[in-house]
Parts: structure tokens; C-alpha cells; sequence
């Protein structure tokens, strides 16, 4: 015989256990003592596990609000958060506005100002389309957008799209105005030499400046420099650099607290400027990450290309209802003026 037919599974020893593994039998020899509420209790055995055996004889399950203890429903109880719990129609707040924070389409690149690629187009013509369903007959439409190519390309786009598709679905005829700046919705800016630009208009004077250190053998390259190299050596490692402007403090940027502070200036501007029922925005991504991060808590990552936070101002004006991937989150609406000045003159609100 072969060695490999001595090793073949066939021919490899066999042992027939036809009793019960001997920590089975442990097991089955602890449940079928006598419960120690019954007889007298074993003092060798720890206080823990009596009281664990006289918990599993109980007639009656432990209870928590009204579930079983060990059930998903109790579990979910437990760890229940403070998100608002859904509520029935006829408890529903009125809302006075709901308010879109949509990212710009897919854009031709980030180094310059040269707006959106044909798919960023139709992404923003279908987000038009998409946002003509919810427009009910006589409503108004606000269209606002950041002051960037790329925000004011989208917000063209997603008009041409609610237009459409608004008399498709035969409404009766609600009105959308044309597309205004706002720069409260702009995006993070970079304190540069020539003054605070957007991250994407402070990336072609980066990409000057450091061509000349670089060129020229110069000393030691300025603060908001080294910031800009650190953000965009990410962007082309294939990182996140939104990431990192939210948690990691770069002194020439604009912080997200400002961007925040800002969104929420120019969500209550628009309300109060326009009897419009529904406000849309185009935007970027950084501010609508760190707004939508600020009400729910934790950061929910990057929005897609022409993804949206909705924000749902309930009347009486002091709550909004803040929905992002299929989250919901009540907040306060903050008193912009009883908050601490910004105190970095370089970044106003």
C-alpha cells in the first residue's frame, strides 16, 4: 500500500463516540438539576451562576417597557437614539418651507472652474425631474445656487427638469423663478494672498505659487501653502480631503462651523425673503456634509452628485426637521445673532 493510500480519509482511523460529547453532557447535567429556589442551595457553586440558573427557571421572562429581555424588539428599545419617532398624519407639525441642499453634477475636474461633464447634466436635469413630483398645483419654487460654474450649471439644469416634468404631471401651474446667487451657499474658502477664494478658485493660485518655490528654489513656503499642498496631496492620493478639513484643523481654511453658521443664515434669508413652499439649492459638498454632520451628530459621509439634505422648517419657526439618507433628525433652529462672533475676520458669514 501507497503512502498516499494509507492517507487517503478512507483508510485514516476511526473512533465511534456514541455518547455525548462531555461538555454537552455538563450542560445537560446542569439543566436537569433541581432549581435552587426548590432545594437547598449549592454552595459550591458561585453566586452568579445560582442566580443566572434561578433566572432561567422563572415562570415568568424578564420584562423591559413592555418586551421580553433578550428579544430584538427590547434590544432595539435599549438602544433606541434620539431621532424622532415617526408620527401619525394627524399629529404632523405644519411645514412652513422645505428647503433642498442638492450637490452640483459630476464636474470636468476641480482645478478649474470649467463646470459640468454631459453626465453631470443629466444629473441634474433628472434631480429637476425627481423634485417636480413633490410640487403640488400653485406652489412657487425658489431656485437659488452657489456662485460657481458648476452650482449655477446645475441649478440651470434641474429647472429645465422641473419645468418639464411639471407639465407632464399636469399641475396647475405652480411657478419657478429664475436662478439667483446667494453667496451664503458658497463653497469653503482658502485664505490666500489675494484675498479668501473658493477651495477650487485657491487651487490655480496654489498651482502658481508652488510652481515658482519649486522653480525658483525659494525659502520657506507660507502657512496657507503647506495647508493647501496637505488637502489637495490627498485629493491625489485618492483619499477624502473633505475628511480631512472636517476633523483636522487647517488654519487657513475656512472652518465648517462657518460654512454651518453660514447655510443656516441663508435658509432663514430665503425664507423670509420668498412666500415660496419649496426652496431649492445648488451647492457643494463640503458645507452640505458639515451641515447635515452638525444636526445629526456624527458625519454621514459624502453626498453623490446631485444628492440633497432636506431641511423642513415647521411653523412657528423654531424647529426644522433635517432628512439625509433616509435619516431624520429634529433640530433647533439656532439664534445666528446670541452665537459667539466668527473671530476670524478673514471668513465673513
Amino acid at each position: 500500500m501507497t503512502i498516499d493510500e494509507q492517507q487517503s480519509p478512507a483508510n485514516l482511523p476511526r473512533t465511534e463516540r456514541p455518547d455525548a460529547p462531555a461538555y454537552l453532557n455538563r450542560h445537560l447535567a446542569r439543566r436537569s438539576e433541581t432549581p435552587p429556589e426548590v432545594g437547598e442551595p449549592d454552595e459550591s457553586v458561585p453566586l452568579y451562576l445560582r442566580q443566572h440558573r434561578q433566572r432561567d427557571h422563572r415562570s415568568d421572562p424578564v420584562m423591559y417597557d413592555g418586551n421580553v429581555v433578550g428579544t430584538s424588539r427590547a434590544w432595539a428599545e435599549v438602544t433606541r437614539t434620539k431621532e424622532i419617532v415617526p408620527e401619525r398624519r394627524e399629529q404632523l407639525g405644519t411645514i412652513d418651507c422645505d428647503i433642498y441642499l442638492v450637490r452640483h453634477g459630476e464636474t470636468q475636474g476641480y482645478s478649474s472652474e470649467s463646470g459640468l461633464t454631459p453626465l453631470g447634466s443629466w444629473q441634474a436635469h433628472r434631480r429637476g425631474q425627481e423634485l417636480a413630483r413633490r410640487v403640488t398645483d400653485g406652489m412657487r419654487v425658489e431656485l437659488l445656487c452657489a456662485p460657481t460654474n458648476r452650482a449655477r450649471q446645475t441649478a440651470e439644469h434641474m429647472r429645465r427638469g422641473l419645468i418639464d416634468n411639471i407639465g407632464l404631471f399636469g399641475r396647475g401651474e405652480p411657478e419657478v423663478s429664475e436662478i439667483h446667487d446667494d453667496t451664503n451657499f458658497r463653497n469653503f474658502e482658502v485664505a490666500t494672498p489675494e484675498g479668501p477664494r473658493d477651495v477650487t478658485s485657491a487651487f490655480r493660485i496654489y498651482q502658481r505659487q508652488m510652481e515658482q518655490y519649486e522653480r525658483v528654489g525659494l525659502g520657506e513656503r507660507p502657512g496657507w501653502l503647506v495647508d493647501m499642498d496637505r488637502f489637495w496631496g490627498v485629493q491625489k492620493g485618492g483619499g477624502d480631503p473633505i475628511t480631512q478639513w472636517l476633523t483636522m484643523p487647517m488654519l487657513h481654511f475656512e472652518p465648517p462651523v462657518s460654512c454651518v453658521r453660514r447655510f443656516w443664515r441663508g435658509i432663514l434669508t430665503a425664507r423670509a425673503a420668498t412666500s415660496a413652499q419649496t426652496v431649492v439649492v445648488a451647492t457643494h459638498s463640503g458645507p452640505i456634509r458639515a451641515f447635515a454632520a452638525t444636526a445629526m451628530g456624527y458625519d454621514p459621509g459624502e453626498p453623490f452628485n446631485t444628492e440633497f439634505v432636506r431641511v423642513r422648517l415647521v411653523a412657528g419657526g423654531t424647529t426644522a426637521l433635517v432628512l439625509y439618507r433616509n435619516r431624520v433628525q429634529e433640530v433647533v433652529i439656532p439664534d445666528l445673532d446670541a452665537l459667539p462672533p466668527n473671530s476670524d475676520p478673514r471668513f465673513q458669514e
